[in-house]
């Protein structure tokens, strides 16, 4: 169960203040001179009965998409949840409204990656007919709503579909809740989606929802 008894202070930062602090931080991140903020012992103390994150990122669970690392950012600084190929479910709302409403977090990124593996088997899925086995199944037909609008638009390799994919999880996050819905409509947050590449370590942005 969540911890409602922690104390929160809402945030001040803007959208547009919270995007540019984890674009700061990923520059850094690529150009090799990430600084590891907010990582210290005094910094584990002072988090004991308070958090105010400035950020929520909701991105796929693969190993090589560690969000505080690519962002440089430190205990503290976001809210995190991960499932594999940034999957929703009823988890994840709860999750993300609870980031959201409770802790007024003014900004909600959905990470994804290129050569990303759930959405690779649900190309194969579709290209195959054959689905995978247990509880990966339902993964798998979660995304192929996206490889399927991928591929009507004639764009067929994985990359293409990871976009896509971020691009349709950001707009399913609108409509699947009306809490999330709320908070971009009144301006008080934002929806963002962005493209993660493995190699460069560089994040792309590539989809808006609100105003940054």
């Amino acid at each position: 169960m969540l911890p409602l008894t922690v104390s929160r202070v809402s945030s001040r930062i803007s959208t547009y203040e919270a995007w540019q602090r984890l674009l700061e931080g990923n520059e850094r991140f690529v150009a090799g001179a990430s600084l590891h903020p907010n990582q210290n012992a005094s910094r584990r103390s002072e988090l004991v009965n308070t958090q105010n994150p400035f950020a929520v990122i909701f991105g796929c669970a693969d190993s090589r998409l560690a969000a505080e690392i690519i962002f440089d950012v430190g205990l503290g600084d976001v809210f995190v949840v991960r499932t594999a190929g940034h999957v929703i479910d009823d988890a994840v709302l709860g999750s993300l409204e609870y980031a959201v409403s409770v802790l007024h977090v003014p900004l909600i990124v959905v990470l994804g990656h290129d050569n990303c593996g759930a959405v690779t088997a649900a190309k194969e899925a579709v290209e195959t007919g054959e689905s995978p086995q247990g509880h990966i199944r339902d993964l798998v037909e979660r995304i192929t709503p996206s490889v399927l609008r991928s591929m009507r638009e004639d764009k067929t390799e994985v990359n293409d579909m990871v976009v896509e994919h971020v691009k349709q999880t950001v707009r399913r996050l609108l409509d699947s809740s009306r809490m999330i819905f709320d908070a971009v409509d009144n301006y008080s947050a934002a929806v963002v989606g962005v493209a993660y590449r493995l190699e460069e370590g560089r994040a792309q942005l590539v989809s808006t929802a609100g105003v940054l």
